[in-house]
């Protein structure tokens, strides 16, 4: 019989991955995770279901970016007000308070938006540092750097 087969929301298995992202690419840590979100890397992966991983990212503060965009590259928002347009580079983001957003805002980006968008982030859980409360649901370690030269900048 050759149908496709269409994965139903009950028939979701989310498994828990670990990312260390000290050292890593920004942008193609960002597209590894958001694949993983998606869950494009599964053999029953369903465009409109929530059948992405569980993904934690440690350390996400030590991301390195390529080239020039440290300081070239700006990321724009809006503050809510006429007039209220601002922007801050990335070596800015990365030296705030809170550097876990610029890599959610890189994932977030690379998915399509909408209701299941919004889903799949709540599955993302960043943290600037190498702490995670989440030792009991035991994730697996995901090697990014050993997958591919380009992935790591030491």
């Amino acid at each position: 019989m050759k149908t496709t087969l269409s994965l139903k929301p009950a028939e979701v298995k989310k498994d828990w991955v670990l990312i260390d992202a000290e050292g890593l690419v920004l942008g193609r840590l960002a597209v590894i995770i958001a694949n993983r979100q998606r869950g494009k890397h599964k053999p029953t992966f369903t465009p409109h279901v929530d059948g992405g991983d569980n993904v934690i990212v440690v350390n996400a503060g030590k991301v390195k970016v390529t080239g020039n965009k440290l300081d070239q590259s700006v990321l724009y928002y809006h503050t809510g007000y006429a007039g209220g347009i601002k922007g801050r580079s990335i070596r800015q983001r990365l030296d705030s308070a809170h550097p876990e957003r610029v890599l959610e805002k890189a994932v977030e980006r690379m998915i399509t938006r909408g209701p299941l968008q919004r889903a799949q982030m709540k599955h993302l859980y960043v943290y600037a540092a190498a702490e995670h409360p989440h030792d009991g649901q035991q994730p697996k370690k995901l090697d990014i750097a050993g997958l591919n030269a380009k992935n790591a900048r030491i």
